[in-house]
């Protein structure tokens, strides 16, 4: 009986790391819910705890939508954590500045004083592209954020968009791409403070965790005491969303994205949006 404890223990020892991180039963069970699904879907979930991860094509290309502004974000806090720029400095806004939309920024009278950190809040928390385009520019454009990217180990996940050389990227994918994995990466990476400093990884969790958008996509679902960082990007075809789900005990990393859907309403039961909750609906349950 020992020698047979002793084979199994060895031989489980030279299992990839992988296979012995992979949370099967989870992954089976994700497969079941999005099966059907009209569209192409990517799922990453790495449970923070245990390390385990769960993933359906999480390697794949898919567009960003508003998710860019986290690297965008990214570009910010580098030059902040440089010296280069500060949280409460403040910027004059120009008309030539304005991206149609219903955005709050846009409305801005020219000449309008408004604060770094207050940009930083309307492009992430209500998702302003006006503010987001004019903080790409301040972080040094779409190219430097992109070697920022690369210097992270990110090698999939791209600025597009009024980025020199990107232009047929733009064309696949729009501002950006990435993979649900690493985006959920740098999520990652910023809850476990492995980016710049401890305090800007702090500062950034804290902007993160303001979003407006929470009532058709899959943060809705969690309870409002359990502390959420996320971010949601939506064009037509493409829903997706990533957030840590600050579960005490079992925080976990949620990384859903989609292409080529073809329920394209902009309504609360959008096949897309209907299935991001019932999928963080299972993972709060499973998880909790």
């Amino acid at each position: 009986m020992l020698r047979i404890l002793f084979f199994f223990l060895i031989s489980f020892s030279f299992l990839p790391l992988s296979a012995q991180k992979t949370d099967r039963r989870l992954e089976k069970n994700l497969q079941e819910i999005i099966s059907g699904y009209n569209g192409q879907i990517g799922v990453y979930i790495k449970n923070l705890r245990t390390g385990k991860t769960a993933m359906i094509n999480a390697d794949t290309l898919f567009p960003t939508a508003s998710i860019v502004k986290v690297p965008i974000f990214l570009g910010i806090m580098d030059r902040i954590s440089r010296g280069e720029l500060a949280y409460d400095s403040s910027f004059i806004y120009r008309d030539s500045l304005y991206y149609a939309g219903s955005d709050i920024l846009g409305s801005f009278k020219n000449g309008e004083k408004i604060t770094l950190k207050k940009l930083i809040m309307l492009m992430l928390t209500t998702s302003d592209n006006t503010a987001s385009l004019w903080l790409q520019s301040l972080a040094g454009t779409g190219t430097r954020i992109n070697t920022l990217l690369d210097s992270f180990g990110l090698q999939l996940t791209r600025v597009n968009s009024r980025t020199p050389g990107r232009e047929e990227n733009r064309t696949q994918y729009g501002w950006g791409q990435t993979s649900p994995r690493e985006m959920g990466q740098l999520f990652e990476m910023i809850y476990r403070k492995e980016i710049y400093t401890p305090e800007i990884c702090d500062r950034m969790l804290r902007c993160l965790g303001r979003n407006f958008w929470d009532v058709d996509e899959a943060i809705s679902v969690i309870p409002p005491t359990v502390e959420v960082f996320s971010k949601n990007g939506c064009v037509n075809a493409s829903r997706s969303e990533v957030m840590i789900v600050n579960l005490p005990g079992n925080p976990f990393v949620f990384s859903v994205f989609t292409k080529n859907n073809q329920d394209t309403r902009w309504t609360h039961d959008n096949e897309a949006w209907t299935l991001a909750r019932k999928l963080a609906a299972f993972l709060y349950d499973y998880y909790k």
